[in-house]
């Protein structure tokens, strides 16, 4: 990948709804540069899908929880096998320092949060967790 290519997908994160000819206009490069980059960086994975974000106030009644976890060992990849089977588990991120693994949870209620939150401290592998409900978001 070159910067044009890194360009271009800053500019899709911002708004992947953008136009082919905005993006050549904004990157300075031809509509078709454009085209076949884009298709170059689907076909060799680095773009995977296109997704639509929400504001937070549209979707009001989903809570979202930050979970951090402890894993015993190495029984790191376990984990994320497990947790990748729990429909509640929206994002997955391995870290370094006191906690091993951080959970991006998505409930309908606080009562489905408590089940997914007691149900994950029973998965094998894990020694503790930490969880934290997500109140605002704000972009920098």
């Amino acid at each position: 990948m070159n910067d044009t290519d890194h360009q271009l997908l800053a500019l899709l994160r911002d708004d992947a709804r953008t136009s082919v000819t905005t993006l050549a206009q904004k990157l300075r490069v031809s509509r078709a540069t454009v085209q076949n980059r884009i298709a170059k960086l689907e076909e060799s994975g680095i773009i995977v899908g296109y997704t639509v974000r929400l504001k937070p106030e549209a979707d009001i009644h989903r809570i979202r929880a930050w979970m951090n976890i402890a894993v015993d060992g190495n029984k790191a990849q376990a984990v994320v096998q497990a947790l990748r089977g729990e429909p509640c588990v929206h994002t997955l991120h391995s870290t370094n320092g006191r906690w091993d693994i951080l959970a991006e949870l998505q409930a309908e209620s606080l009562e489905q949060l408590n089940r997914v939150l007691g149900h994950i401290r029973t998965i094998q592998g894990i020694s503790s967790t930490e969880t934290s409900i997500l109140l605002s978001t704000y972009k920098v």
